[in-house]
C-alpha cells in the first residue's frame, strides 16, 4: 500500500492510520506534547515563585532603600526579574533559577542607578531604611555580599569591579552602618568653657 500525499506546507501533514484506516493528523502530537510542556513549565515556575518571591522581593527593597510596606520600585524591578527568568525558563538546563533571577535583579538595579543618579553617586535617601545613608553601589554590595552571601569573587564578576574594590566598597558601607558619622553638637549661645 501507497502512502497518501503529503501536503507541503500545510500546518498538519496526514499519512495513512494503522492498517490503511483513515488519515491520522501528524500535528496533533507535537502540539499536545507543547502543551504539556508549556503547562508543566507553568508549575515549575509557579512553585519557583512562591518559594523565591519574597526573599527578592526583600533584597529588591533592601536595594532600593524604600519602607517595606511602600516599596514600587522594588516590586518593579522583582517584576522584571521574574519577567526574564520566565522567559529564559527552558534554557536554564540545570541551573539555579534564583541566582538567574538574582543576577538579573543585581544588574538591572545597577543600570537603572547608573541612567538615573549618573554613576553610581547619590541617591535620594529613604529615611526608614537602614541603608539610606548608602550610594547605590554600597547597597548592591552590601546585599549580595552580606544578605545574599555571594561570594567577592562573584559580586566582582557580575559588577565587572576588581575583586579588591569590592571588598573595599563593602567594608567601607560595613563601617558607614556601625559607626554613622555623627552630626556636629548645636552651638550653645553665650557660654564659654573655662581652659582646664
Amino acid at each position: 500500500m501507497r502512502p497518501g500525499p503529503v501536503v507541503r506546507g500545510s500546518a498538519s501533514r496526514t499519512r495513512p492510520g494503522p492498517f490503511g484506516q483513515g488519515r491520522v493528523r501528524a500535528g496533533g502530537a507535537v502540539r499536545q506534547r507543547q502543551v504539556f510542556q508549556g503547562a508543566r513549565r507553568a508549575r515549575e515556575f509557579e512553585a519557583f515563585v512562591a518559594g523565591a518571591a519574597g526573599r527578592l522581593l526583600h533584597a529588591a527593597t533592601l536595594l532600593t532603600a524604600e519602607a517595606p510596606d511602600d516599596n514600587p520600585r522594588a516590586r518593579r524591578l522583582l517584576t522584571l526579574a521574574l519577567a526574564h527568568t520566565y522567559a529564559c525558563w527552558d534554557r536554564l538546563r540545570g541551573e539555579d533559577p534564583y541566582d538567574r533571577a538574582r543576577q538579573y535583579l543585581a544588574s538591572r538595579f545597577a543600570r537603572g542607578a547608573w541612567h538615573q543618579y549618573g554613576g553610581f553617586g547619590r541617591g535620594r535617601p529613604h529615611p526608614g531604611s537602614p541603608l539610606a545613608p548608602l550610594a547605590p553601589q554600597e547597597r548592591l554590595i552590601l546585599v549580595l555580599r552580606l544578605y545574599e552571601g555571594v561570594g567577592e569573587e562573584q559580586t566582582a564578576a557580575l559588577l565587572g569591579l576588581p575583586t579588591e574594590r569590592v571588598r573595599a566598597i563593602c567594608d567601607r558601607a560595613t563601617a558607614r552602618l556601625l559607626h554613622p558619622p555623627r552630626s556636629p553638637a548645636p552651638a550653645v549661645g553665650g557660654s564659654k568653657v573655662a581652659p582646664s
